[in-house]
């Protein structure tokens, strides 16, 4: 998948996102960075309200209740800002703008960049 390209000059935007296993998630960025991303940790971070609470904020999905073995059937750009993921599981209602996405890749993902 090519994200559409931005003309946000000091934001990040997906270049490139591609399975790099059966369990991870490629992500490319314009900025020059890479992350591979767990299928499970996208998945539970899922920004959605029948993910997280809308009056308290609290997650309400929880890690054990996600199949290790999840995947995305789907990866879809929503306008210039953010992803959409289709799930094994059926949920497809989570928007993962990309400053969130790329907070999630610094975060919970492995850096696959060369070392400096």
């Amino acid at each position: 998948m090519n994200p559409a390209p931005n003309t946000t000059v000091n934001s990040a935007v997906p270049t490139h996102i591609e399975p790099l296993s059966p369990i991870e998630l490629h992500i490319k960025w314009n900025n020059g960075d890479a992350y591979s991303l767990p299928y499970s940790e996208i998945r539970y971070y899922c920004p959605c309200a029948g993910c997280i609470d809308e009056n308290t904020g609290e997650r309400t999905i929880q890690k054990t209740s996600i199949d290790p073995a999840i995947r995305p059937l789907g990866v879809q750009t929503i306008g210039r800002y953010a992803i959409q993921f289709t799930w094994s599981d059926g949920h497809n209602t989570g928007m993962y703008h990309f400053d969130r996405l790329m907070e999630l890749c610094q975060k919970q993902g492995r850096s696959l960049n060369p070392k400096s």
